[in-house]
């Protein structure tokens, strides 16, 4: 290219930058607006989830030591596939933005060809070489559009914005998953222990009826209902094992890890009773309307589909464009040939075959149809809200309840043993008492199951279940 092409080109070049930033009307001026985010605002865990305080908080790490709920819930936010696919969906819309934002820059393409021929004569030998070549610049710019770009700009934003709330429901979601799996070990954890020491009452009291039957003082049927009761207790022990070892399994697939890989948990202690839940669920309920992220996502996928619309309707609109080329050939020939052309296109589109009118039917039936579903999930809201309070507080009340039927449950268990060993009692009111006894147990281990669980799945109804939340839950860190 001669340095007369070079020259012509940097003008070019100068003059498509100028049109680019003065000819851009007020209205269409929000392509640089601050709101528009890029892929490095996008991260793997949104920030309020894991400990900041922590280095690396996702380094590999094995599963040797104790671990507490808040290792756990780590854990799962690192590895649980869940959180991997929301993070990519969210780069692949952070992307969209940008694509939508180059319909707000020039467009440049360079076209070179090169040709080249020998040719032989006949019937005397002779060889004509011949070249040519031809490079040729163009260059476009949309100068108005009616609002097009805008708003394809302003639905990538939207659903860049829906992508990210989305990312906060999925995140909470492992978490609740993560919380619910490691109270569920520990609870099944002391039903294990609880089977054992009902297996044992009923051993103790199997024995003494055998002893009391060689004795000639008790009934073959009192032997048998107690070595009945006593198979029982063993079933049910050997049950819960198995199930112990099913939500160990669990655990390990909400964290992302084989569910055959060994986990130990921190020893539980809870024996504090909850304080009351005593708040006004009207403003849980319009708090659970303002941070709910899947509320959050499904606004921002409203908004998304009526900027849609306005595309829609200013595609079926004239453009205007400006036009600059610049073009240079030659061949072996030495004809050379130079030519630059500017010049301002005007772009009407007249009939498409009614596609730009569907297209605007079919913008418009989304909306609608976006705003039914994000009405749905308003009423959705209030229920889970709802339904969260009243079992956070009926899991409360419980606690109470259990404690003291386990307290009654234990005496009457200990009389009525001791009154069959010294002959005034009778089988049936022992077994009756050790059953009371291993029942009472349960009913503890589950009011406090479903006291640490309902709390969790209130703030993720409220969309409140982050790090500081985790943070106040039983078993949050290992004690010193």
């Amino acid at each position: 290219m001669d340095p007369y092409s070079l020259k012509k080109l940097h003008i070019l070049f100068l003059f498509l930058g100028l049109g680019f930033f003065t000819s851009i009307p007020a209205a269409e001026s929000i392509w640089y607006s601050d709101k528009d985010k890029d892929i490095s605002t996008v991260l793997p865990i949104p920030p309020g989830y894991i400990d900041s305080s922590i280095n690396d908080p996702c380094a590999p790490r094995t599963f040797d030591n104790l671990l507490s709920l808040v290792e756990v819930t780590e854990a799962a936010l690192c590895n649980n596939p869940q959180t991997k696919e929301v993070y990519a969906t969210a780069k692949v819309q952070a992307a969209q933005v940008g694509v939508a934002r180059s319909a707000f820059f020039p467009s440049v393409t360079n076209t070179s060809t090169f040709n080249g021929n020998n040719t032989l004569t006949n019937p005397e030998p002779r060889i004509n070489p011949y070249t040519s070549f031809t490079n040729k610049i163009v260059a476009s710019y949309l100068l108005y559009d009616f609002g097009s770009r805008d708003a394809y700009l302003e639905s990538a934003n939207q659903l860049l914005r829906s992508a990210s709330a989305t990312q906060n429901a999925t995140v909470q979601t492992v978490l609740l998953a993560a919380v619910n799996a490691f109270y569920q070990v520990q609870a099944n954890k002391a039903l294990v222990n609880a089977s054992k020491e009902a297996e044992h009452l009923n051993q103790e009291s199997y024995k003494a009826a055998e002893a009391k039957y060689l004795a000639g003082t008790a009934t073959p049927a009192d032997k048998l209902q107690a070595q009945t009761a006593y198979a029982n207790a063993k079933l049910s022990r050997l049950q819960n094992e198995g199930t112990l070892k099913i939500a160990y399994g669990t655990l390990a697939n909400v964290m992302g890890i084989s569910s055959s890989t060994p986990i130990h948990l921190i020893e539980s202690h809870q024996e504090d009773i909850p304080n009351n839940v005593d708040q006004d669920i009207e403003a849980l309920i319009e708090q659970a309307r303002l941070q709910r992220p899947d509320l959050v996502a499904s606004e921002a996928q409203l908004k998304a589909s009526l900027a849609k619309i306005e595309g829609a309707k200013a595609d079926a609109k004239p453009t205007v464009s400006l036009n600059l080329s610049n073009s240079h050939s030659g061949d072996s020939n030495t004809s050379y040939l130079n030519t630059s052309t500017a010049g301002i296109s005007v772009s009407i589109p007249l009939f498409g075959g009614y596609k730009p009118t569907y297209l605007i039917r079919s913008a418009e039936a989304t909306a609608e149809l976006n705003a039914s579903q994000r009405d749905q999930l308003k009423l959705q809201v209030s229920l889970d809200v709802w339904t969260a309070y009243q079992n956070l507080k009926t899991a409360n009340e419980s606690i109470e309840a259990s404690r003291i039927l386990l307290s009654s449950a234990e005496e009457s268990s200990r009389m009525a043993l001791g009154r069959y060993q010294e002959g005034v009692g009778n089988i049936i009111d022992t077994l009756n008492a050790q059953s009371a006894l291993a029942n009472a147990k349960q009913q503890k281990i589950q009011s406090l199951l479903n006291w640490n669980i309902a709390r969790a799945t209130l703030a993720q109804s409220m969309g409140a279940l982050d790090n500081v939340m985790i943070q106040s839950l039983p078993e949050a860190y290992r004690k010193p």
